[in-house]
């Protein structure tokens, strides 16, 4: 029988390799479109919010798999992530054909919402997939030339947005809608960099296994103090973006309520200014991130669609 600290250790690492709690990042453009939408005075087509979710959770799935795949290629992970999928299972075929599954399922369950609002929802998401790909995927892999914040922005912003905004608000019909590209950067941009900062946290801890294996992440080029400088900024610029519609009277002052999530933005600050060079101590940084993006999104979603209740609209 195994000892018990073997499988507590063992129940830890598919824990992580599960990542449930990552995916906040892959449902938050649907659920801030519906916040917008309701705010408006517009019902969300709700059965399309659900397969729209469900699809979703089944790309960043896609995402997370093919990652470690590509991942365990390079030897990236080889010993600086145990909680791998490849590592723990030690099968990369297998983890491969999930990830393929994953992809044609969400794709799927895309062309399908597509079908019942516009095309252009499903032309968007192949485009944030098609970014997932480049960041990752050979002979691209740009995620080890530092772009992969940049690119997650793009996906998770006003690509993955007005998607999600055409998906659950356009009523169909034969002719097409016009992609709402000002309300997506609008509502997107601010969340988006939140996203981008849950990547960003995610190289504080590897930063000598990734700079052996050749993935040059921000933090490796900058160095680990330098980029803990940065998370302030990733931080403030999310909320500007966001309080910025309030401010020049675009959105309610209830979306302000994203403000929830900054008590988990400034603790983030503080361990990545002071424990930055120290692996051991920050390997959880990014689920502070996360816990940051999470509670800020969905305050924001909340306060959009509270708005005009508040107001007595």
């Amino acid at each position: 029988m195994a000892e018990p600290q073997v499988v507590a250790s063992r129940y830890a690492l598919w824990k992580a390799a599960i990542k449930w709690p990552m995916y906040s990042v892959a449902v938050m453009p649907a659920l801030l479109a519906t916040g917008a939408l309701v705010g408006q005075g517009i019902s969300p087509h709700w059965g399309q919010l659900g397969l729209f979710l469900l699809a979703a959770v089944l790309l960043l799935a896609w995402e997370n798999l093919a990652n470690d795949v590509f991942d365990a290629d390079t030897g990236v992970d080889t010993n600086g992530k145990p909680h791998s999928l490849v590592n723990l299972t030690g099968r990369r075929d297998r983890v491969a054909l999930a990830a393929n599954l994953c992809l044609l399922g969400g794709l799927g369950l895309m062309a399908l919402v597509a079908s019942r609002s516009q095309i252009a929802v499903l032309l968007l998401v192949l485009a944030c997939c098609a970014i997932g790909y480049l960041y990752q995927g050979p002979p691209f892999r740009l995620g080890y030339r530092g772009l992969g914040e940049p690119l997650c922005w793009l996906a998770f912003g006003p690509l993955a947005t007005a998607a999600a905004l055409l998906a659950l608000g356009a009523n169909g019909g034969p002719g097409p809608a016009a992609i709402p590209w000002g309300q997506a950067l609008e509502l997107g941009s601010g969340p988006a960099l939140a996203t981008s900062l849950v990547l960003f946290c995610s190289h504080f801890h590897q930063v000598e296994e990734d700079a052996n294996n050749g993935k040059h992440s921000p933090v490796v080029q900058l160095g680990s103090g330098r980029a803990a400088a940065l998370v302030p900024w990733f931080v403030a610029g999310c909320l500007a973006l966001q309080w910025a519609p309030v401010l020049n009277g675009a959105w309610p002052p209830s979306a302000l309520l994203g403000v929830i999530g900054l008590p988990a933005g400034l603790a983030l600050i503080r361990l990545l200014g002071s424990q930055h060079h120290r692996p051991e101590r920050i390997i959880g940084s990014k689920f502070l991130a996360l816990r940051f993006q999470a509670l800020n999104g969905l305050g924001l979603a909340v306060g959009l669609a509270l708005g005009p209740l508040l107001l007595g609209r």
